[in-house]
């Protein structure tokens, strides 16, 4: 009789198994949300992830809101009012008046040098960076493998850590004090020909180069009118990247300028603000609103930076969702 146990039905173990690996009443995952245990479990996690997000968007967006309440405060409503919300009198408009006329309207001179350095080292950095990334990626040549490595290893050096050695080599070349000693430096985006050899080796196929080739097309006009097009999303991205780290540039101007006619915004900015704590100028206390109103209008720039360019920005990040 123990003999004939196993015999008789074979089929036990797999009946036994598929109720272990499949439970009764339960169909496979198949990529919708379900409505028992696991989906509250699922409900559970995503409601963490959720304030876990609205805690990081508080904090980020924190300052910014108490900034824009102060900048619709006069000095008095600013030291006698709530942080986070309005004073009783409303002085936006003789605010953003004051930043342009204060000490001769230099705001506007601070604000064009910012737009020169971002416009001029954000658009060089990206267009660097797009050019080797591209090489990187689609050409062969002797040492390609080094010099990727040294990109790597030159994303791990912070860019405090060569201010001072940038200051001395643009003084013996004698650039200090110019705005090229702001632009050069700007020009070298080692993390932007990272994300840009990543991107072009899977964005331009190799068969539609081929094809170019074959049909006499050369290296600079294939780049332009093909490659180049390809590598929008990602030249865009490098582009963002190297906008915002140029427009909140402060060590290095600070280390290589000394005219404030050159100044960026950050640097003119932190000198006004000396100014208001040192009390050696003559009603100093009285600039805080125009403290506040400038660092305002310094982000604008910025915010409608993001908003243009976010189309190209969101497209290339979804670029490599989809196999082709």
């Amino acid at each position: 009789m123990s003999t004939s146990i196993l015999p008789d039905r074979p089929s036990a173990a797999g009946d036994a198994s598929t109720r272990f690996f499949r439970p009764r009443g339960r169909r496979p995952h198949r990529g919708r949300s379900g409505t028992g245990k696991s989906g509250g479990r699922r409900d559970r996690k995503s409601t963490a992830l959720t304030v876990a997000m609205a805690l990081m968007l508080g904090y980020t967006l924190l300052p910014l809101v108490w900034l824009m309440f102060g900048a619709t405060k006069s000095n008095e409503g600013l030291l006698s009012s709530r942080g986070l919300w309005f004073a009783d009198d409303f002085n936006l408009f003789d605010n953003i008046h004051d930043v342009f006329t204060y000490e001769d309207g230099i705001y506007l001179r601070w604000f064009a040098n910012n737009l020169l350095y971002s416009v001029v080292g954000a658009g060089g950095a990206a267009m660097i960076a797009t050019l080797g990334g591209y090489a990187l990626a689609k050409f062969e040549f002797a040492g390609r493998r080094l010099m990727f490595a040294l990109v790597l290893g030159a994303i791990s050096i912070p860019g405090t850590a060569l201010a001072v050695p940038t200051y001395l080599l643009f003084s013996d070349v004698g650039i200090v004090d110019t705005p090229w000693a702001v632009i050069l430096p700007s020009l070298a985006s080692p993390f932007g020909l990272y994300l840009m050899r990543v991107y072009a080796a899977d964005a331009v196929p190799d068969a539609m180069l081929e094809a170019a080739r074959m049909d006499g097309a050369g290296e600079l006009r294939i780049f332009f009118t093909i490659s180049l097009r390809l590598l929008a999303p990602g030249f865009v991205t490098v582009l963002l990247f190297a906008l915002v780290a140029t427009w909140n540039n402060y060590f290095l101007p600070l280390i290589v300028l000394n005219d404030p006619n050159w100044f960026p915004l950050t640097v003119g900015l932190n000198r006004w603000n000396g100014q208001a704590n040192g009390g050696s100028v003559a009603g100093s206390t009285a600039i805080y609103p125009i403290l506040l109103t400038g660092s305002l209008l310094a982000i604008v720039p910025l915010i409608v930076a993001f908003l243009f360019l976010q189309r190209f920005w969101q497209s290339g990040l979804s670029a490599g969702g989809v196999k082709q």
